[in-house]
């Protein structure tokens, strides 16, 4: 391109090219670049003189070589499609009338921070520093996939909307970022999709605002993997967020998190592992929340933050905080969508114990057991209402011997009133009303007393129903003993 044919901005930025300078053509610092359409002449830059700049631009010897322009009009497709740029671009707070397309380009360092764009199509590009879209507003699809960013990506305060909400408004599936995802504050409509993407450092959503019109899927992170955390401190996402199959070595952290999607799943991490899954503080989560073949060393879970469904079947967490009562994780279990889960008491109860508190460990697998009564033949289910109520399932011990007294005082106080015959009043010994009785009670233990003396009437009777009560008794405290044992 001849010099003679550009305009006096184009001018300018052609000869600030090769030394690096920025040509700023703004008034004032607060200007914004929606008001970019009503910009004259004076800052208007055709994108064709801006490629040809980028691909055959002069350079001085002695000086490096930078595009940097601020608050410009930049006019027609800036198509840079497979482009080997060895200059920085930066090209903030400008008004972008056509969409860029960096598609497959190899660049040094982009900068569009603060501009306004149609769209932007930067998938399978090479960047070799960092990319920079804070403060972007984007009409369109922001296109990343495939892409490789050997620095941090940032995208803070960006506002990405598309005609479409059913359409992705940003797009990062399997692109490799050799830093972080810094993009606190994010404000996006439409699906952000992250599908195997992998981050070497850590991704921030902190404040983030993500909304799926009518639902849906408002943030896909299926088999996402970063190395450092994941945070989504203060966010809030109108629509479910699914990170199937996602391993994220340090902390997801959804602290003081909003998310809703009401009657739906709101967060969808199974098969996932963490370094450590904070649901805490904040409002309950509106929607359903999936946790099945997840692990994670940590799991920081408030009662408070969980929904009225759950799914944890083969949820695996060594360590279980805050350490909350019993009585306040129960309830967390008995909303799980499955039903019985075997499996979430048992995890529940290697927490505590881990703890050392054998209580609440004891607490939960006596849960467990009413728990599995509910679903067992009637039958069974009376068996099981007679453990529960003698020893507790082997889990209330002390409970078997206040029964024990309780029939003990009954008999006694009876049969003292009432001595009942001697079979052999010669042979016989005393009778004493305690030892009595308990002959009656105890099924395997023998005082002489049972076998001298027959009692007639309705004291028969109840001598009956203190011998089915006693093996009754005794069949429940060995059954919860032996569960108890097999346990441990």
């Amino acid at each position: 391109m001849e010099i003679n044919d550009l305009t006096p901005a184009e001018l300018r930025v052609w000869r600030a090219f090769p030394r690096g300078e920025t040509v700023d053509f703004r008034t004032a610092d607060d200007e914004d670049a929606a008001d970019g359409a009503g910009w004259g002449p004076e800052r208007t830059l055709r994108a064709s003189v801006l490629k040809a700049l980028l691909v055959s631009g002069d350079q001085e010897d002695g000086e490096v070589s930078l595009l940097r322009v601020v608050g410009a009009r930049v006019t027609g497709p800036l198509d840079l499609t497979h482009a080997v740029v060895d200059h920085a671009v930066r090209l903030s707070h400008c008004h972008f009338t056509d969409a860029p397309c960096f598609y497959g380009a190899q660049l040094r360092r982009l900068s569009l921070r603060g501009s306004l764009l149609p769209a932007v199509d930067l998938g399978n590009v090479r960047i070799d520093g960092v990319l920079q879209l804070s403060d972007c507003r984007v009409r369109g699809r922001m296109h990343l996939n495939s892409a490789q960013i050997s620095s941090t990506v940032y995208l803070a305060r960006a506002e990405l909307t598309t005609p479409d909400p059913t359409r992705p408004a940003l797009r990062l599936d399997q692109t490799v970022i050799g830093e972080d995802l810094s993009a606190p504050g994010l404000r996006a409509t439409g699906e952000v999709r992250f599908n195997g993407a992998t981050v070497s450092g850590n991704v921030d959503l902190s404040d983030a605002r993500l909304d799926r019109p009518g639902g849906g899927l408002a943030l896909d992170g299926q088999t996402l993997v970063v190395e450092g955390d994941f945070r989504m401190k203060r966010a809030r996402v109108n629509g479910w967020v699914g990170l199937r199959g996602a391993r994220i070595a340090g902390r997801l952290d959804l602290s003081y998190a909003e998310l809703s999607n009401p009657g739906e799943s709101a967060l969808r991490a199974n098969s996932c592992t963490f370094g450590e899954l904070w649901l805490r503080r904040g409002a309950p989560v509106q929607g359903r929340v999936s946790l099945r073949h997840t692990r994670t060393d940590v799991l920081f879970l408030e009662p408070e933050k969980v929904p009225d469904t759950v799914y944890l079947d083969s949820l695996v967490y060594t360590s279980l905080i805050p350490n909350e009562p019993a009585e306040r994780r129960l309830p967390l279990l008995e909303r799980d969508g499955d039903g019985y889960v075997p499996y979430a008491y048992e995890q529940l109860t290697a927490a505590y114990r881990r703890n050392g508190d054998d209580a609440a460990a004891r607490r939960v697998q006596l849960a467990k057991q009413r728990r599995h009564r509910a679903t067992l033949a009637r039958y069974a289910r009376t068996w099981g209402l007679l453990q529960d109520a003698t020893v507790g399932y082997g889990f209330r011990p002390l409970r078997a011997c206040g029964w024990l007294l309780s029939l003990v005082a009954v008999g006694a106080v009876t049969f003292a009133l009432r001595p009942p015959r001697a079979l052999k009043p010669s042979e016989a010994p005393e009778f004493d009303p305690v030892f009595y009785t308990l002959d009656l009670l105890l099924p395997v233990i023998s005082f002489g007393q049972e076998s001298a003396y027959a009692p007639d009437g309705w004291f028969q009777k109840l001598s009956y129903v203190l011998v089915l009560a006693g093996w009754i008794l005794a069949s429940t405290v060995v059954a919860g003993v032996a569960r108890v044992v097999n346990r441990q």
